[in-house]
């Protein structure tokens, strides 16, 4: 069984950067490639560092969401204030969330090895509460020893 927590959460907003995932849903390949290319985007073109000057604390939120029936993705902080050029405030909810904590070598590990964990064994796993969509956060939260740590959380209801 895979190690997770139900935590209580007060809604919070991340402000953000993002894309539209054109990769078909069931194409993790493809996802992964596309992600993966955002996040070399932002991080050359200076996005990351123009969204770190209004963040409130020194975490990085890797966001999934569907949005008017399309599959986005997006960089984003929790921050006091707006950016004009920014995409989108991400809004989530009050309420419980699983809890996926973890650790790996880069960013990208981390979040692909938080995301399969959290949607290929624990929301298969659990009984007692679903994700019924709304957006969906890895948290990269710092380095340690060598390797990026980190958290994914979604957000979930009780059955």
């Amino acid at each position: 069984m895979a190690n997770y927590t139900l935590v209580e959460k007060d809604s919070f907003t991340v402000l953000g950067f993002g894309v539209e995932m054109k990769s078909d849903y069931t194409d993790q390949a493809g996802i992964n490639k596309e992600k993966a290319d955002f996040w070399h985007a932002v991080n050359q073109d200076g996005r990351l560092d123009k969204l770190k000057t209004v963040a409130k604390n020194d975490y990085i939120f890797v966001v999934n969401e569907a949005v008017n029936n399309k599959m986005m993705h997006y960089v984003g902080v929790m921050a006091e204030e707006s950016l004009p050029e920014a995409t989108r405030l991400i809004e989530f909810p009050k309420g419980e969330y699983i809890v996926v904590k973890g650790e790996a070598h880069t960013d990208e590990e981390l979040g692909n090895k938080l995301t399969g964990i959290a949607f290929g064994e624990v929301l298969m796993e659990v009984t007692n509460v679903s994700y019924v969509g709304g957006p969906n956060a890895v948290v990269l939260m710092g380095q340690q020893g060598g390797l990026v740590y980190g958290e994914m959380w979604i957000p979930v209801v009780r059955k």
